[in-house]
């Protein structure tokens, strides 16, 4: 081979591999998890911003329905999440002790990378701190671009995309998703306050379900 032929083949080879690199890159992706009170605030634009999905206790409260369209009893409200002390204790939408205060439950943090595959799924590793220790939480898809805005299983099934935190608050998952989240989509943490899992469904939402982090895309 002369040397303009190896060099030609030299530079096909580095083009081919700044290529791949590229297309790798374009079929990864990570997506950092906020809370869901700070998301839904913003969203929302609420003036104060709160978690509708969990609630403390305020005497002066009546019962009404907060601004997720939660129902909740008397004598309590959704947490104010800049106003509230954090060492408030939070409760479900009946009034009932959740076991926490508001501190352990804004703390929580999670990273999610995403990797398409080469059928069309995508595999999704998660990584989270700040959990309940050995609290049940499930991963779901959010669909922002249905009205109203539809909630399935982020494995498609509801069988693989549920996690037990540790003892420490830590938890892992790999989960096969049936696609890549596109904008319209966004990764959801369920808690379970029942301490158990739902399926295909998220349960009751504020009273035995509540959303505590989502990792929109910025794909």
């Amino acid at each position: 081979m002369t040397r303009t032929g190896r060099t030609l083949a030299i530079s096909a080879s580095l083009l081919a591999l700044v290529m791949a690199n590229a297309s790798a890159k374009d079929r990864a992706m990570a997506m950092p998890f906020v809370t869901h009170a700070a998301f839904f605030s913003k969203e929302t634009h609420q003036t104060d911003a709160v978690d509708p999905q969990v609630f403390v206790a305020d005497p002066q409260s009546q019962a009404g329905t907060g601004p997720q369209g939660i129902e909740h009893v008397a004598g309590i409200r959704p947490a104010l999440i800049e106003r509230d002390s954090k060492s408030t204790a939070l409760l479900n939408a009946k009034g009932e002790p959740l076991g926490f205060d508001l501190g352990h439950w804004l703390g929580a943090k999670g990273n999610a990378t995403v990797l398409a595959q080469s059928d069309g799924t995508a595999k999704v590793s998660v990584t989270f701190s700040g959990l309940r220790p050995n609290g049940h939480y499930s991963l779901f898809e959010n669909y922002f671009d249905q009205k109203p805005v539809g909630f399935t299983p982020l494995d498609g099934g509801g069988e693989h995309n549920n996690i037990v935190a540790g003892k420490n608050g830590g938890a892992k998952l790999t989960v096969t998703a049936l696609s890549m989240p596109t904008r319209a989509n966004a990764i959801l943490l369920v808690y379970h306050s029942d301490g158990q899992f739902h399926g295909t469904e998220r349960g009751q939402i504020g009273v035995t379900a509540h959303h505590q982090l989502i990792a929109p895309t910025s794909q």
